[in-house]
C-alpha cells in the first residue's frame, strides 16, 4: 500500500536495528558488519522514498494545472484541496460549464520582428472590438509587435476609458503570446525616436492580406514604428486565408475578456434576470445620437426634429447632412421606434408577461416614448432598475463600459432582438452564433415598415399582419447560413463579425430555427 511520506519506513528500519542488538543477536565484528549493512539499506530506502515523494509532488502540481483533480483512489494527502477541506466536493471544469483557460503560459512565438504597430481605434465599443481583432490579425500576418490599442476618446460619447478599463490586459497578452507579441509601451529608444519621426497612415478599407503584404509591410521596413489612425473595417470580410479568419475569432471570443469588475456586474445582472427564467434582450437603438446621425425622425415632434438636425450639423465628421427621413425609413435604414417594436414583438408571438431587458443608452424622449412598449410589455427592465446606484456608480459617465455590461447580458439572453443592425447588433449576433447559434431575431426593417404602415391604415388585419411578420423572419434567427459575398461592394455584403462562418464548422442545411 502506498504510504504518505517516508516516516513509516524509518520506523521499520529502527525496529530492525533494535532487534539486532538483542541477547541472541550476532556479536562482535559480525554485528558491526550487519549494522553497516542495515545503514546502507536504510539510506538506499530513504533516498528512494525521497525521490519518489519529490516525483509525486511534481506530478501533483502538474495535475492541478492540467486537470481538475487527481485520478480517483489516490491518497488524500496528495490533494491539497482535500486536505484543506475533507468534506469538499470536487467538480470538473466541464461539470461546472466553465471554459478552461490555458493551464500554463502559452509558448512565446519566435519570429523576426518586422516593426511595431500602434493603433488608434475609432467608434463605439463594438466597432473598436472588431477593429482590435483585425489589427491583431494584421500584426500576426506581417510579424509585427502590437502595442496595446488606444481607444477612441473624441467621438460623440467622449468616454475617457483606456483599453485596460474595459478589457483584461494580462489575459489579452498571455492568451495570444503564441501568435503575436503584444506590449504596453515601446522600448525607450524607439519611443524617443518615434516622437520625432512618427509615421501615421489609415489603411485602405476592406483590404485583403495581399494589400498589407505588398503596400504596408515595406513601410514598416522603412519606418519601424507606424500608427494606424483608423482601424474600423480595414480588413476584408471574406476571401482571407482560413488561418487568419480563425485568428479573428480567437481574438474576439477568447482573448478579449472584459475586466473582472465589468464581468462581475454583468454576471450579476444575468443572474437576476435568470431567477424568473426566460428573458429577451431588446437592443433598442433609439438614442439621440443614433437618430441625429441617421436623420430618422419618424414619430418625433417638430421641435425634436429640429434638435436632432442641429446636432447632426454640429459634428463635422457626420458627413451626410441633408436627409429625407421618410425615404430613409422606407428603405429600411432607420431604427424601429418603440411603438413599432411593440407591434412587432406581439406579432412574433411574445407573451405579455415576457421579461424584456432593454440594452441601450438613454432613450430619446424618455418614458414618454416607451409608454406604448411598456403598456404592451409591462415586465420591461433596464440595468438601472436591477442594480443599486452604488453598484453602477463606477461605470457612470463611461458609456463604453456601460455598453460592455449590455453586451454581456445580450450574449447570454434566451433571445436577442436588435431594432437596428449597427455594430452592437452585428457583433452580438456573431458571438451568439459562435456559442451555438443562440436565437437572434434580425429584423427585416424594410419589409416591416411596409407591413406596419399597411396594418396601421387598416389594409392588413392583425392576423394577416402577424402571419406576414412571422413569415418574413422564419429564417432570420441566427441559424447556420452562408455569409453573403458581393465582390467590389464590401459595404453591402454580410459582415464577418455578424457571421464568422469559417469558425462555425460545416454548414448543416437542416439547422434552421423557425419556432418562437
Amino acid at each position: 500500500m502506498l504510504q504518505c511520506g517516508w516516516g513509516n519506513e524509518k520506523r521499520r528500519m529502527d525496529e530492525m536495528g533494535s532487534r539486532s542488538n538483542g541477547k541472541n543477536g550476532i556479536g562482535g565484528g559480525g554485528h558491526v558488519l550487519l549494522q553497516r549493512g542495515h545503514v546502507r539499506v536504510w539510506l538506499l530506502r530513504l533516498t528512494t522514498s525521497v525521490l519518489l515523494w519529490t516525483g509525486l509532488m511534481q506530478l501533483t502540481s502538474v495535475s492541478e494545472l492540467w486537470g481538475p483533480h487527481l485520478p480517483k483512489g489516490w491518497p488524500p494527502c496528495f490533494d491539497r484541496r482535500a486536505a484543506a477541506d475533507p468534506n469538499a466536493t470536487s467538480f470538473s471544469v466541464r461539470e461546472l460549464g466553465l471554459a478552461r483557460s490555458p493551464p500554463v503560459l502559452l509558448p512565446l512565438r519566435v519570429y523576426k520582428n518586422n516593426g511595431y504597430l500602434r493603433v488608434s481605434c475609432n467608434g463605439g465599443l463594438n466597432q473598436m472590438r472588431a477593429a482590435i481583432c483585425d489589427m491583431v490579425t494584421v500584426a500576426r500576418y506581417l510579424n509585427l509587435t502590437l502595442l496595446i490599442p488606444e481607444l477612441d476618446k473624441t467621438s460623440f460619447w467622449a468616454d475617457p476609458s483606456d483599453f485596460g478599463d474595459i478589457f483584461n490586459v494580462k489575459h489579452f497578452i498571455n492568451s495570444l503570446r503564441d501568435e503575436v507579441r503584444i506590449i504596453k509601451s515601446l522600448p525607450k529608444k524607439l519611443n524617443r525616436k518615434s516622437r520625432s519621426t512618427s509615421f501615421s497612415v489609415p489603411p485602405v478599407s476592406w483590404s485583403n492580406e495581399k494589400y498589407y503584404l505588398k503596400q504596408i509591410l515595406p513601410l514598416f521596413r522603412k519606418h519601424k514604428v507606424i500608427s494606424f489612425n483608423k482601424t474600423d473595417a480595414r480588413l476584408a470580410n471574406s476571401g482571407l486565408p482560413i488561418e487568419l479568419q480563425k485568428l479573428r475569432c480567437r481574438v474576439n471570443y477568447q482573448a478579449l475578456k472584459f475586466t473582472p469588475q465589468i464581468e462581475a456586474i454583468g454576471n450579476k445582472i444575468i443572474s437576476i434576470l435568470r431567477r424568473s427564467g426566460f428573458f429577451v434582450v431588446l437592443h433598442l437603438r433609439y438614442e439621440m445620437d443614433m437618430l441625429a446621425f441617421s436623420g430618422c425622425t419618424h414619430g418625433c415632434s417638430g421641435e425634436e426634429t429640429e434638435e436632432l438636425t442641429r446636432m447632426r450639423y454640429a459634428y463635422p465628421w457626420w458627413k451626410e447632412k441633408e436627409i429625407v427621413s421618410e425615404k430613409k425609413r422606407l428603405d429600411g435604414l432607420c431604427p424601429l421606434t418603440p411603438e413599432e417594436i411593440a407591434l412587432v414583438l406581439q406579432a412574433l408571438g411574445f407573451a405579455r408577461d415576457t421579461k424584456i431587458y432593454i440594452a441601450s443608452g438613454e432613450i430619446y424622449g424618455g418614458e414618454r416614448r416607451l409608454a406604448a412598449l411598456r403598456a404592451a410589455y409591462p415586465n420591461i427592465v433596464r440595468k438601472e432598475m436591477l442594480l443599486s446606484p452604488d453598484e453602477l456608480r463606477p461605470f457612470q459617465n463611461h458609456s463604453t463600459q456601460m455598453a460592455a455590461l449590455d453586451y454581456l447580458v445580450s450574449v447570454a439572453s434566451d433571445v436577442f432582438i436588435p431594432s437596428y443592425d449597427g455594430n452592437m447588433a452585428k457583433v452580438v449576433e456573431g458571438h451568439r452564433r459562435y456559442l451555438g447559434f443562440r436565437k437572434s431575431i434580425m429584423l427585416d426593417r424594410r419589409e416591416l415598415v411596409e407591413l406596419l404602415d399597411l396594418h396601421l391604415n387598416n389594409t392588413l388585419s392583425w392576423d394577416e399582419f402577424s402571419y406576414a411578420v412571422r413569415h418574413v423572419h422564419e429564417h432570420r434567427m441566427g441559424e447556420h447560413t452562408r455569409r453573403k459575398v458581393i465582390p467590389d461592394r464590401p459595404k453591402e455584403e454580410d459582415y464577418f463579425y455578424a457571421n464568422p462562418e469559417e469558425c462555425l464548422g460545416p454548414l448543416n442545411p437542416q439547422s434552421r430555427v423557425s419556432e418562437f
